[in-house]
């Protein structure tokens, strides 16, 4: 007769272990990693970028590194966004997915906003094309909402480095961002060394902060 009560409790312990596990792996997820980047003011900035400048990142969670592993070359980065100057203020437009945030489209944001999370950061200036161009380009497309297919033939949803892609083709169609195959997602996608390793691009600033 004890078999079934002590049955009951394999059970109740199995479902414990379960939910410890979930929750242990949920904290890996989101938990920050290496040190967080020195540079949190928008300020530090002043005088180093322009108006249309694109900025790299290395966040610091979880999937901050699966991203910047899609490249081959340069590693340093997982996002972007295209630095906007206005009125002697710094913002960030960029196409993010924070999953639960609602945040998943292109949003503006303070610099310093995007600067939180970052673990190392990069300038880029493209070349042979005026920033506000890129600016103005960028600033049509806030509320798009974020791709999560990565469907870089669909304009009508974008991933941060595909804002750019789509900005480029508009201003200047013979800028080709190079691509590489995610197997996960059986696709070609944008890396971040598009940017940062590019001869259409100059790298003006760089600062790691894990170092």
């Amino acid at each position: 007769m004890k078999k079934p009560h002590n049955r009951k409790y394999y059970v109740l312990g199995g479902i414990i272990v379960f939910m410890l596990l979930i929750s242990s792996m949920c904290i890996y997820i989101i938990m920050p990693r290496g040190r967080p980047l020195e540079i949190k003011k928008a300020s530090a900035l002043f005088g180093i970028v322009k108006d249309g400048d694109i900025i790299c990142r290395l966040g610091d969670r979880l999937w901050s590194d699966i991203f910047s592993d899609l490249s081959i070359a340069d590693k340093r980065y997982s996002h972007m966004g295209i630095i906007h100057i206005s009125n002697g203020i710094i913002t960030v437009i960029h196409a993010e997915g924070s999953t639960g945030h609602g945040m998943d489209f292109v949003s503006e944001v303070p610099l310093d906003n995007f600067l939180q999370v970052a673990r190392r950061i990069g300038i880029y200036r493209i070349n042979n094309i005026a920033g506000h161009e890129i600016t103005q380009a960028a600033l049509e497309y806030t509320g798009v909402p974020f791709d999560w297919q990565f469907d870089m033939d669909d304009d009508s949803k974008l991933y941060c480095t595909e804002l750019l892609h789509v900005i480029l083709k508009r201003i200047m169609p013979e800028t080709k961002l190079d691509t590489v195959y995610f197997k996960t997602l059986g696709k070609k996608i944008i890396p971040l060394e598009a940017v940062s390793d590019s001869e259409y691009f100059s790298e003006i600033y760089y600062f790691d902060g894990i170092k």
